[in-house]
């Protein structure tokens, strides 16, 4: 398998973890790309120009990180990352996996926001994600993942890696503290620790 890959892109590091908890990396070919100058490559891959984009062994190309993570679980023996259709754990799990990949696209919203000029309609902006980014680490807070074994825990904590990779400057720690002795925690692990950003 091929996998257009970014060190930086927490959506990426989603994709690594899960392959990573799957036992599956030793199958994924990286291939650093730069979605932002649309490289005809990753082009020929995924239209929309995003990382990550993973071409499976059969030729199909199959994005986003969603689609790619749930692709995964179909492979291999080891444990699924994905709870069964239609049980009450697969919601959770799904529900947890939005509420950080919202994070995430707030976050990086912002993120690219940073080189304008911060205008008025861009700090309303940029001050209507950071509310959302808080709003949504409060409702984790409340009910933390449990360890790192489904999707929901792997994107929360690539989430929380992002927030303290870009946006080291906003403490989110103190006021989620059971949310931060759980990341301290899985980050050990090998999904996380081999694959912590870089850029």
């Amino acid at each position: 398998m091929k996998l257009h890959h970014s060190p930086a892109s927490p959506y990426v590091r989603k994709v690594m973890a899960c392959a990573i908890a799957r036992g599956l990396d030793g199958r994924i070919e990286t291939v650093a790309t730069n979605p932002h100058v649309s490289p005809a490559e990753l082009l020929a891959d995924n239209p929309l120009s995003k990382v990550p984009a993973l071409v499976a062994d059969d030729g199909t190309a199959i994005y986003d990180s969603p689609v790619i993570c749930e692709y995964l679980d179909t492979l291999g023996d080891a444990p699924a990352l994905f709870p069964p259709t239609g049980t009450p754990a697969r919601l959770r799990a799904q529900v947890m996996q939005a509420t950080a990949d919202g994070i995430l696209d707030a976050a990086v919203g912002r993120r690219l926001s940073m080189p304008h000029p911060q205008d008025d309609g861009r700090k309303a902006f940029d001050a209507r994600q950071k509310a959302a980014i808080e709003r949504a680490l409060a409702v984790l807070e409340k009910n933390p993942p449990k360890g790192l074994s489904d999707i929901g825990a792997i994107s929360v904590a690539c989430a929380l890696g992002y927030l303290d990779f870009r946006f080291g400057h906003e403490p989110w720690r103190e006021a989620q503290p059971q949310l931060a002795a759980w990341f301290a925690e899985v980050s050990k692990l090998p999904p996380l620790a081999r694959t912590v950003p870089v850029g």
